[in-house]
């Protein structure tokens, strides 16, 4: 789970490797004072810090990594695929929207966690996380050139 969000948040696995490592390595230092008593705890311990370390190594990064959502092209007719995730040019539009926007629609889809568990996750409100999830699938369908309603959420 570690290393899948940081993966699917920075597209490197060398990355992902390094930011699951210090996230394990914080675990293993702090695990005294972190006083986690149950599996859950655990689970959600884990995820709140990958996400964190996460968007702190693609801070660290230099800009120019970034996708631009105007440099992904316009499909000339819609991709099939049995898995949505698996398809190149969605990777990338999700790889574009905006730090926070993206580790929820990774939270939410690739690690299928409820909008309670990516609330508790990213230190923020669940009614923000569902506006997130909301916004973000508008901005995908429309760089998709989808209508609205015409793709399940």
């Amino acid at each position: 789970m570690v290393y899948s969000i940081a993966y699917h948040f920075l597209r490197d696995r060398t990355a992902a490797e390094e930011v699951a490592q210090d996230v394990f390595m914080e675990l293993h230092a702090g695990l005294a004072k972190a006083k986690i008593n149950s599996g859950q705890h655990a689970t959600n311990w884990l995820r709140r810090v990958a996400c964190h370390r996460s968007i702190d190594y693609a801070r660290r990064l230099p800009k120019a990594t970034q996708v631009d959502w105007d440099s992904i092209p316009e499909p000339a007719q819609p991709a099939v695929a049995s898995d949505p995730m698996e398809s190149d040019r969605l990777r990338q539009m999700v790889a574009s929207l905006p730090e926070k926007m993206r580790l929820v629609m990774i939270l939410k889809y690739q690690e299928e966690a409820d909008p309670d568990e990516i609330a508790e996750a990213l230190n923020m409100p669940v009614n923000t996380v569902k506006s997130h999830i909301h916004r973000a699938l508008e901005m995908l369908r429309s760089k998709m050139g989808l209508a609205e309603g015409k793709a399940s959420a």
